[in-house]
């Protein structure tokens, strides 16, 4: 453990510390080749356009490269292996994506990424401006604001073990250590294997993304309700509206914006879920995911290339109109700058 610590402590000084002399060191490079101290007339307007001109991509530059062999690269690569066999050798063209689109566990998949997509972001968004709206209101709201982002902060891994101690069963006879069936025992009930219920047990994984997420959806949802002016509440007030109509009238359109963005955001996550289904369930009981399964496909039973990488390009694919309606979004947000 204290090895892991200072392991992570010097990747983080080295890190930060190698950043920092970098842009020092560049800077202070094109200073020296470049001088515009101790030079007159036009050398010296000429070599101060050079550094506006090279100064940009000091900083600019490591991120293109870095970008470019950790996300580029990588897309290229994974589309030129769908059309690849299981080892990545031979040209078998659309054969993959036929596959795919032929095989239950792909379909399958695909429907529980929709039930996902129609549940999650929309519980986590609703959630988390009912929240930002009510702890407004109370003094100890920001006390309650921290306890409901504090999961935020724990990995899907670790949730998901959290979780699992809450769904955890014990046999007939067995004191029931998970709290779930403790409560359900405690009123008569009969404890269950909340996980392998068919169906339902992709809605007990989908909680556990809404219990991380919500604390997000809060976060930005009460910084656009706190930019809402006081003289629109108050003017409705005076109208005679109550809480609801207010709520509902006036401030949900005025945010309206912002809570599209949260809602799509949310939803790039849900397609790509992979850490919750992979620790509680690892696809069982029909709760297979894409990114799950994709996994699957990737790198287990030996690793099928082709296969693992259509799945890949199909999510991407799914994902990519998200993205650009939510960058026009946030753009039209902040007047296209």
């Amino acid at each position: 453990m204290a090895a892991q610590i200072f392991s992570a402590i010097t990747v983080i000084i080295i890190g930060v510390g190698g950043c920092v002399a970098y842009f020092w060191g560049a800077n202070k490079l094109v200073d020296v080749i470049f001088p515009s101290r101790g030079v007159k007339g036009a050398a010296a307007i000429d070599n101060l356009r050079r550094q506006g001109l090279i100064r940009p991509w000091l900083f600019v530059g490591p991120a293109m490269i870095i970008l470019t062999i950790y996300l580029i690269y990588p897309v290229v690569e994974t589309l030129r292996l769908s059309f690849l066999d299981r080892g990545g050798a031979n040209f078998v063209g659309f054969a993959n994506y036929e596959w795919a689109f032929g095989d239950r566990e792909f379909r399958t998949s695909i429907l529980n990424n929709i039930v996902w997509l129609a549940v999650v972001p929309a519980a986590c968004t609703f959630l988390g401006l009912i929240i930002a709206v009510l702890t407004d209101k109370i003094w100890w709201g920001t006390i309650a604001k921290s306890l409901i982002f504090l999961p935020l902060a724990i990995s899907f891994v670790g949730a998901s073990v959290i979780w699992k101690f809450i769904y955890e069963y014990r046999g007939a006879g067995q004191t029931q250590i998970g709290l779930l069936n403790a409560i359900i025992q405690y009123f008569g009930g009969q404890p269950q294997v909340w996980i392998s219920l068919p169906f339902w047990n992709n809605f007990f994984l989908m909680v556990i993304l809404i219990w991380i997420q919500t604390g997000f959806a809060m976060v930005i949802l009460s910084s656009a309700l706190r930019g809402i002016p006081e003289e629109t509440l108050e003017a409705a007030v005076i109208d005679g509206a109550n809480p609801f109509q207010i709520f509902w009238k006036i401030m949900v359109p005025q945010i309206w914006g912002t809570i599209a963005v949260v809602w799509t955001t949310i939803t790039i996550l849900v397609l790509k879920v992979f850490d919750i289904v992979l620790t509680m369930t690892n696809g069982q009981w029909n709760s297979q995911v894409l990114a799950n399964l994709m996994f699957d496909w990737m790198f287990r039973g030996g690793g099928d290339f082709g296969r693992g990488a259509t799945i890949a390009i199909i999510i991407m694919i799914a994902v990519i109109p998200i993205m650009v309606w939510n960058i026009r979004q946030a753009n039209k947000e902040t007047g296209g700058h």
